[in-house]
């Protein structure tokens, strides 16, 4: 009994991450199993049956692939803005002394801090009164998406430059190496990892995000909101392909990131 005592002692923490884990991706192989699940009704959250007809025909639901395309395009083109203004602001921010600077650290934290309720009826007030009312869609979605993402890179960029030696671009001065040699050779391959972690982040938040685009999306349907909509009449299992794609294709590149790292490390 003793030695049972002392080996779950032991192992306690892995174990309490053992089943974190399992509580956390429980639902994520339900997603999958249900992708191959033949169903026949929409209303049915069962294994009826094994088919692979739902990944033959994606596409098949009205709408579910424009507006899966919709929010690839915003997500892409709002990681690429947020993510260059963002990284300007945290090294403007980290690197140099202004005034007011304490002031916009405290604006920046607002967006993340405030409902996402709240920072769409926002926009959707500041669009309406600068006289985009009539136009609201695909560029009032993708302004929006920038302006609540731009936060969490800036937080995001700026803890990685944090955590940097100052003296190693000391080092590169001594050697004779100037400002922008010194920022393309030294400062950005080490913030490197932190500016992809943002990037990475901005696009999820970008895809994910349901409350402030329905708000700002005037007729434009994104996939969080043609998954909404589609749940009023029941969820068509190319739903639950979408979703373990997207599944598998964000451990791929996690594992990638990975096994990349364990070369250099080894090197």
């Amino acid at each position: 009994m003793s030695r049972v005592v002392r080996w779950l002692a032991d192992h306690l923490l892995l174990i309490l991450g053992l089943l974190v884990l399992t509580y956390m991706f429980v639902p994520v192989l339900i997603v999958i199993l249900m992708s191959f699940n033949d169903s026949a009704s929409r209303n049915s959250y069962s294994f009826q049956g094994f088919t692979l007809e739902n990944w033959q025909s994606i596409c098949a639901p009205y709408q579910l692939c424009s507006s899966l395309a919709t929010s690839f395009q915003i997500g892409i083109l709002a990681t690429l803005l947020a993510t260059l203004l963002g990284t300007l602001m945290a090294f403007a921010m980290v690197r140099h002394r202004f005034r007011g600077r304490g002031t916009a650290s405290l604006f920046i934290f607002l967006p993340m801090a405030t409902p996402e309720i709240v920072l769409g009826s926002s926009m959707l007030a500041l669009f309406v009164s600068a006289g985009f009312a009539g136009v609201l869609g695909f560029w009032t979605i993708f302004v929006a998406h920038v302006l609540f993402c731009l936060s969490f890179v800036v937080v995001t960029v700026k803890a990685r430059l944090a955590g940097l030696d100052p003296r190693l671009e000391q080092a590169a001065a001594d050697l004779y190496a100037n400002e922008w040699q010194t920022f393309w050779r030294i400062s950005f391959p080490l913030v490197f990892p932190g500016i992809l972690a943002a990037a990475l982040l901005s696009f999820s938040l970008s895809f994910d995000d349901f409350i402030i685009t329905n708000l700002n999306a005037g007729q434009e349907v994104t996939f969080p909101m043609f998954v909404w909509g589609a749940a009023q009449r029941g969820i068509p299992p190319q739903i639950n392909v979408i979703g373990t794609i997207m599944f598998l294709v964000a451990m791929g590149v996690v594992l990638v990131g990975e096994l990349a790292g364990r070369r250099r490390a080894a090197t």
